[in-house]
């Protein structure tokens, strides 16, 4: 299992330590909020500010630093976009395909006038499949047109041999995304489930069924997902890179999981001649063999039909759109309303086209020399983490040697690809629906990834974001650490700033990204991105022993009333934030103990250092995203990656002048001691 660690941050920063007086402080005043005490609730004495001036927008759930990045980057993309959709293009070029793209996307009229009538023969289809092994094949094939399976295939690099890509099977089928959702029993949960219900019913009727039959169809769909449910694995169990590797011959695939054509599910698939792969979780897959070799063939039928609308709704006409918004964007995360029509086409484009887009966006907003700046940056990160190793007590030398040696092999991507991906064979073709489009992008994808990949080497060069996205990750099985060209702006990096604002806010993230070589499931990964332990005997479990302090501690906090994070899930996340301040201030310290930096506008540059890594995570949120991200995402609340992650790094303390008398206080002995 491969695991891409994703921050939605990322880094750069002066080095020109003469230059550093004459920059400025980075700070905006008006983003704080003095009136609150820095010991007493450092996010909002950092953002209170910004939180008030930038009040929740009614089409988001969460609107913080990296949305309003975004937001930019996206009226940058949208004026490039529109110049193409403006002009002629040769027909099969990439401009023809982006401006035929947002043109069809934008055409409102054209869409509500095709409604849902392009999915009636498909839906037809289905209804006429009279026997099991049709649904089967039938349920085989959809997989390239916008349906989907009870079980989910891919192709990456395998853990144990990472310059070799494998076929991977594991548990699919859930439309909520997670297993909590169809069997907790807390108020909040039952309360989406029910809306989750009425929606299905709505949306079948949407398309023409009577209340009958779209109860019957939803029935048939909750049954399903519910008992799919029953045997997936929880976010925190798919952490574990060990117990979702379980590579076997394919003959092997055939005699332990009977039930189901395993030939005509991969060559539907595009994928032949298979001879090993892994089966992520082995229980879900038997219980999606039990579910399609024993449900009712009518039952088969109902959630087929759900899954090809479901993954449909947004090419079907704006009222099966609206629906669609108003349970997934409305009732799970609490947007109030739908983007307007040009973002939602932007974003189209970008999913689809997003390297060929991207590779304009870099040429317009991202000079060269940026990105020779950024590797430099990056290596003086390098040597602050190779210090930060050298002295932990717990980590025995050989152990430190591997772990340098580790961090010395990165594979650092910075701002764009050094060659763009090839989207020769996907045709756009205006003359069709939105819908016979969304089909043939989803056929031309599998192809595509399966020309790509299978019975192929690992491409080291390959990137899994495009470079106007505004995030970073870092990838155990490349050992490849990523900061995309997209956020490369304010907050998060200011030409115009010195060192103290730039180590804080972007070189914390740089930092971030590297110490997810070392976290919980990173640090099971040696230089070359296998799975292998090269930890010093002892050393492993005194690394566990130091990562629960921030378990216990993050477990501990009361996000809403009655919902507590959930410190094993966010685990890595955690740990990382809290390397990526170790190590930004370690490389800050080092790149201005020759020229100490002033203190301006009353801070000093420990100060600013601080509140620049806090004004990164600046958010405002609704109470339901709350609720969703807490149960589903890796990564804690924007609040707590400030007040859960200052308290535990010594120099905040020295810095702001915390003491035992402040809220945030925690006594030394509680604290962290990881990196």
């Amino acid at each position: 299992m491969k695991t891409k660690h994703l921050i939605l941050a990322f880094a750069m920063a002066t080095t020109c330590v003469g230059c550093q007086n004459q920059l400025g402080i980075g700070i905006k005043l008006e983003n704080m909020n003095d009136s609150v005490a820095p010991g007493t609730d450092f996010y909002q004495y950092a953002c209170g500010g910004w939180m008030k001036d930038n009040p929740l927008k009614p089409e988001y759930a969460r609107f913080g630093s990296f949305d309003a990045v975004a937001e930019n980057n996206r009226e940058q993309i949208k004026t490039l976009i529109e110049e193409l959709a403006g002009k002629k293009n040769e027909k099969g070029s990439v401009a023809q395909k982006i401006g035929d793209l947002y043109t069809m996307m934008m055409d409102s009229t054209r869409q509500n006038k095709d409604g849902y009538q392009p999915i009636v023969a498909d839906m037809e289809a289905i209804s006429k499949l009279d026997t099991r092994e049709a649904v089967l094949s039938a349920l085989n094939k959809n997989q390239l047109t916008g349906g989907a399976h009870l079980i989910a295939t891919g192709i990456g690099a395998d853990m144990m041999n990472s310059k070799s890509n494998l076929v991977e099977i594991g548990q699919g089928g859930l439309s909520l995304g997670l297993k909590d959702y169809y069997l907790n029993e807390d108020s909040a949960t039952v309360k989406i489930r029910e809306a989750f219900k009425v929606h299905i019913v709505k949306m079948f009727q949407l398309i023409g069924d009577d209340e009958t039959t779209a109860t019957r169809k939803m029935n048939s769909v909750m049954d399903i997902e519910t008992t799919m449910a029953k045997s997936s694995r929880s976010r925190v169990e798919l952490r574990d890179p060990a117990s979702n590797y379980n590579k076997m011959a394919y003959a092997e695939l055939k005699s332990n999981y009977q039930g189901l054509n395993w030939d005509e599910f991969f060559e539907a698939q595009f994928i032949t001649d298979l001879d090993t792969l892994s089966v992520g979780q082995p229980e879900a897959i038997k219980a999606a063999i039990e579910i399609l070799s024993n449900t009712p063939v009518e039952q088969l039928r109902d959630w087929m039909q759900w899954k090809l609308l479901n993954s449909n709704a947004d090419v079907l006409g704006d009222k099966i759109y609206a629906q669609d918004f108003d349970f997934f964007g409305r009732t799970m995360s609490g947007k109030q309303e739908i983007q307007p029509r040009w973002k939602r086409s932007v974003n189209a484009v970008n999913s689809v086209l997003g390297e060929a887009v991207g590779e304009m966006y870099v040429k317009k907003y991202f000079p060269a020399e940026n990105k020779e700046r950024m590797l430099q940056l990056v290596k003086n990160l390098q040597t602050a983490l190779a210090e930060r190793i050298d002295q932990q007590e717990w980590m025995s030398k050989e152990t430190k040697e591997r772990a340098k040696d580790k961090l010395s092999a990165f594979h650092i991507k910075i701002g764009y690809p050094d060659k763009w991906k090839d989207y020769s064979e996907l045709n756009i073709n205006a003359d069709k629906t939105l819908y016979e489009i969304s089909k043939d992008i989803n056929m031309w994808a599998m192809k595509d990834e399966v020309g790509r990949k299978y019975k192929k080497p690992v491409d080291p060069d390959e990137w899994f974001m495009t470079p106007q996205t505004v995030n970073a990750y870092y990838n155990p099985t490349t050992n490849e650490i990523c900061f995309p060209a997209g956020i490369l702006q304010y907050p998060f990096f200011d030409m115009s700033a010195d060192d103290a604002f730039n180590y804080g806010a972007i070189g914390v993230v740089i930092g971030h990204e590297m110490t997810h070589g070392f976290d919980d499931q990173g640090s099971q990964f040696d230089k070359e991105g296998n799975f292998r332990n090269w930890w010093a005997e002892g050393d492993d479990v005194k690394f566990k022993e130091h990562t629960k302090v921030i378990v216990d501690f993050f477990n501990k906090i009361e996000v809403l009333p009655g919902l507590m994070a959930n410190g094993e899930l966010t685990q890595g996340e955690n740990a990382a934030d809290h390397g990526g301040l170790m190590i930004a201030y370690t490389a800050f310290k080092n790149a201005t103990k020759d020229n100490p930096l002033p203190v301006i506008n009353g801070f000093t540059p420990e100060q600013r250092f601080f509140l620049a890594y806090a004004g990164v995570w600046a958010q405002n949120i609704t109470e339901e995203n709350m609720r969703q991200l807490t149960t589903v995402d890796p990564h804690s609340l924007g609040e707590w990656r400030v007040n859960g992650a200052l308290p535990h790094i010594d120099a905040w303390y020295e810095a702001f002048n915390i003491t035992e008398k402040d809220p945030m206080f925690i006594p030394k002995s509680e604290r962290v001691d990881l990196w």
